[in-house]
């Protein structure tokens, strides 16, 4: 099996590498000529492409939404964070709501299509060893949002769990979010089997287990006391993973 995981992860490395190099330049077209909607459209069918090139390990994405998502206002989606492959889902499934990510400022230069969609599609680009930067880039990404009615997406564990188990979120982002959202509903999200892609390090990778992922009720951001409202999205999260 693991000699299979060698000959594969070789074809999709170059299958996925070669689509972030193709999609760079038109993400800029996208940008120029017909402003953020464009980008995003691109942006968009970019993450189509990468979730159905996880084919070639044997890797289904499986998106259960039995909810009836609010419209046309903000939604914090809030998810446990396995590996990266968690994100290409999230953009494309839930792409009417536009999620914009929280992610760590490294992110942003460097690598092709996704620090140049980082860059210029509304994401916070955090530095997590500058707690005022950090403080002051997520109160700018909250008011963005709230004048798009755009919606955020955020993994409050911070870092990937290698083994697929949770780990006790961080709250200051979600906080600041939500201070500035007043309006907005957190839907949790539970994310099962991205770690197995990486379950044998960066190469090779782990082929043909499924990755599922799985919307929760939306939590309205009045109606609970802050803590109490992270506590029951936690518990949503963590009851979907197994």
């Amino acid at each position: 099996m693991k000699v299979l995981s060698y000959i594969l992860s070789s074809i999709f490395a170059l299958v996925f590498f070669s689509l972030l190099l193709i999609f760079h330049p038109l993400q800029w077209l996208g940008l120029k000529l017909f402003g953020q909607e464009g980008h995003q459209n691109v942006v968009n069918i970019m993450n189509w492409f990468l979730i159905k090139s996880l084919l070639i390990l044997g890797i289904r994405v499986q998106f259960e939404n039995k909810q009836d998502l609010p419209e046309n206002t903000t939604l914090i989606f809030v998810a446990n964070h396995q590996s990266t492959f968690d994100i290409p889902p999230i953009i494309w499934y839930l792409r009417k709501h536009y999620p914009k990510f929280v992610s760590k400022k490294e992110l942003g230069k460097g690598i092709p299509s996704i620090s140049f969609n980082l860059k210029h599609g509304g994401a916070a680009l955090i530095d997590r060893k500058d707690a005022k930067q950090a403080l002051s880039e997520l109160g700018k990404f909250a008011k963005r949002i709230n004048e798009n009615k755009w919606s955020a997406a955020i993994f409050p564990e911070g870092t990937r769990s290698r083994t697929g188990k949770p780990k006790p979120f961080s709250v200051n982002g979600l906080k600041m979010i939500a201070k500035y959202n007043p309006e907005a509903y957190l839907v949790p999200i539970s994310i099962n089997n991205s770690w197995k892609v990486f379950k044998y390090g960066k190469f090779p990778l782990g082929i043909g287990s499924p990755i599922k992922i799985k919307t929760h009720k939306p939590i309205k951001v009045s109606s609970l006391p802050f803590d109490e409202l992270i506590l029951k999205t936690e518990t949503a999260v963590k009851s979907g993973i197994y």
